[in-house]
């Protein structure tokens, strides 16, 4: 399909989507870069502001199929990668495919499950794979993870290890909805959740497609050394205990892409770079401990080490 059908489709997939979740088209903006830049997304955010509502929204805008897990205390590794299952008639083992066999899957409250549970999702987020008793099975593209998890300081709540969050490449939170927007969502429920009458605006053929092209999108030399030079200047950040991996810089120079893409242009700019920035990096930061009880946020620290790298021209 032609690129400005797409972009065309794209722009109608934003407004669907800003009709369900209102007053968070940056939200929705950054969903929409995670998914077409093929990087998952984690959202933070306390009970009840809408962070369901838009992974499943989002699926059925682009006409993917979605899978839900309610992550618990008590869920299994199996439960969400699948695993053998043996049949009586024919005696032998087969594999049963779990959730994770899906193009977006929403791990609901993530941070509920034990840490061996949540690194069930460490090789199908960072190859789009699960290995099962020694074989190898693919996950359908495109593939992401939108996860969402409550603060760590709920009752019942388990920190994600660095591993898991380092696969995450967009981290950010809904937020509250302004007083005008908070009026127009109790006025759409009056006939019901809109978000059930979503149609879908792209296939999954088609956000592979857009995949495709945002790899396309330019970067000059002068951008790239510009994100090398953030990351360097991290790594001179006293707060944290190790500055940024060089997996960061691939990730900010990808996303970066998708953000111009969505914004009408084949090449990106300085700003792509500046407006990702805490949503690309606050989850990555090693913070020392003592900085850690001192109350100074990872968005603090992240705009510290920013400022201080001069953009090009």
């Amino acid at each position: 399909m032609d690129q400005n059908d797409l972009v065309s489709k794209i722009t109608d997939v934003k407004a669907v989507l800003n009709t369900v979740i209102r007053g968070k088209e940056n939200v929705v903006d950054l969903l929409l870069t995670g998914l077409f830049s093929g990087g998952h997304c984690l959202i933070e955010d306390v009970p009840g502001v809408g962070k369901t509502s838009l992974a499943k929204a989002v699926a059925k805008s682009v006409g993917c199929e979605f899978q839900r897990v309610q992550f618990t205390p008590d869920l299994l590794p199996a439960d969400i990668t699948g695993g053998p299952i043996y049949s009586q008639k024919q005696e032998e083992f087969f594999f049963k495919k779990g959730p994770v066999f899906c193009n977006i899957l929403l791990a609901d409250e993530i941070n509920r499950a034990s840490p061996r549970t949540q690194s069930a999702l460490l090789e199908a987020m960072g190859e789009n794979q699960v290995t099962i008793g020694g074989e190898r099975y693919d996950l359908p593209p495109p593939f992401i993870v939108i996860a969402t998890q409550n603060s760590i300081d709920n009752h019942g709540t388990f920190p994600l290890p660095e591993a898991q969050l380092d696969r995450f490449a967009l981290s950010f939170s809904m937020g509250y909805p302004d007083a005008e927007s908070e009026l127009a969502i109790l006025l759409d429920r009056h006939n019901g959740d809109p978000g059930t009458k979503i149609e879908a605006q792209l296939s999954s053929e088609e956000v592979l497609q857009i995949q495709e092209q945002v790899r396309k999108v330019k970067v000059d030399e002068s951008i790239a050394s510009y994100i090398v030079a953030i990351l360097n200047s991290s790594r001179q950040q006293d707060q944290l205990r190790t500055g940024c991996s060089p997996r960061t810089g691939l990730v900010m120079y990808r996303t970066a892409q998708a953000h111009a893409y969505l914004n009408g242009r084949d090449y990106v700019i300085a700003d792509d770079i500046k407006h990702l920035s805490v949503a690309v990096l606050s989850h990555r930061l090693h913070v020392k401990k003592q900085v850690k009880n001192s109350g100074i946020s990872n968005e603090e620290i992240v705009r510290e080490f920013f400022d201080r790298v001069k953009p090009p021209h």
